[in-house]
């Protein structure tokens, strides 16, 4: 069940970048992602004053506030620069790779913003993608395909809107959950696309029927498949298998755009894709082995933990010597139980992606 479901999120996923291809021929982006988010944000909404009530108490406005600005970030601010790339002639394979990168630059990130520990695995899993990104970038640029070259630093600002949203979202106090974090993110976008449409007189929708497929296919294959599945392995399997599914959606991407559009998919995609995944694998075994330590770290406290009740236990059964070397109860437990807890890794957020919103 794990493997057809982990089957079924990476296809939902990156078909967000098909249908960002799909659509990217008939409307113009902005068009495509109000059409996309309007009748999205209207069932969220209706959802949200029905079923998920309960969800809501207790937020304060600067709460909702901040997931507003995560949302702008992680949703608008990164869509639109992913559909804009894929209009302008950029293949959905290298877009989806130079997405994949977040997670790695958000983590190098992490030492200078947030004052986490980077290890020399992290920088040199950064370095491995970047190199991944630079070979495919090239390998599309010289297909011979008319795309200016500045097309190419498109999705980076994209790329950049999601880490940006990573840290914002990361510095949060408060846990939202996912359905109340989903509707902020979708109205949010809903009211940002509808005013870009509305400034750049585009809000009348195309007649032509590969809109409106594109359209039913990322609100109900992308948005709903991709982030429940999203969810429901996150549950089931926990965030290190989710991130590792995550990082197959570019060669998944690639080799879907080459098959449906004929996208450049020669010996320097593969190449390049493959240093991208060789990245992962960096990172996620530093990433292993680091746990594992803590995990050894923890045991160890634990066995000092036994040791010490063991101890206090004896002393209760016996009763001390008088005098002034009676020694009293070591204060260690409460001290230790005091102290702060480790940082949080820091990971993609969970709307990063075309299948997110």
């Amino acid at each position: 069940m794990n493997i057809l479901l982990s089957i079924a999120f990476v296809g939902a996923w990156s078909s967000g970048f098909i249908g960002a291809k799909l659509g990217s021929g008939s409307a113009p982006t902005v068009t495509l992602l109000m059409w996309r988010f309007l009748p999205l944000a209207l069932v969220l909404g209706v959802v949200a004053l029905t079923a998920t009530r309960a969800s809501w108490r207790g937020l304060t406005p600067r709460v909702l506030v901040r997931q507003a600005a995560v949302g702008a970030l992680s949703q608008s601010g990164y869509l639109l620069t992913v559909y804009y790339a894929i209009e302008l002639g950029v293949s959905s394979g290298t877009t989806a790779l130079i997405d994949g990168t977040q997670p790695l630059v958000a983590g190098a990130l992490a030492g200078p913003l947030l004052g986490l520990p980077v290890s020399r695995r992290q920088w040199l899993g950064l370095g491995l993608g970047v190199t991944g990104v630079a070979v495919v970038t090239v390998a599309d640029a010289g297909a011979g395909t008319g795309v200016a070259w500045w097309a190419y630093l498109v999705p980076f600002l994209g790329m950049l809107s999601l880490v940006a949203a990573t840290f914002l979202d990361r510095r949060s106090r408060t846990d939202v959950r996912p359905m109340v974090s989903m509707t902020v993110h979708a109205v949010t976008s809903a009211v940002v696309f509808t005013a870009l449409a509305a400034a750049t007189s585009a809000v009348t929708p195309p007649a032509s029927g590969s809109f409106w497929t594109a359209v039913v296919w990322l609100v109900v294959l992308s948005t709903f498949g991709g982030y429940g599945l999203y969810w429901l392995i996150l549950r089931r399997s926990g965030v290190t298998k989710v991130n590792t599914l995550m990082f197959l959606m570019a060669p998944v991407t690639a080799v879907w755009g080459a098959l449906m559009f004929g996208e450049p998919f020669g010996t320097q995609t593969v190449v390049g894709l493959a240093l991208g995944l060789l990245a992962v694998a960096v990172v996620h075994r530093g990433d292993r082995h680091d746990h594992h330590d803590h995990h050894d770290h923890h045991s160890h406290h634990d066995r000092d933990d036994r040791h010490d009740r063991h101890i206090d236990d004896q002393d209760r059964q016996q009763p001390p010597a008088p005098g002034p070397f009676t020694p009293r109860r070591s204060g260690w437990h409460r001290a230790r139980s005091s102290s702060r807890r480790p940082e949080r890794p820091v990971r993609a957020t969970p709307t990063a992606g075309p299948g997110s919103g």
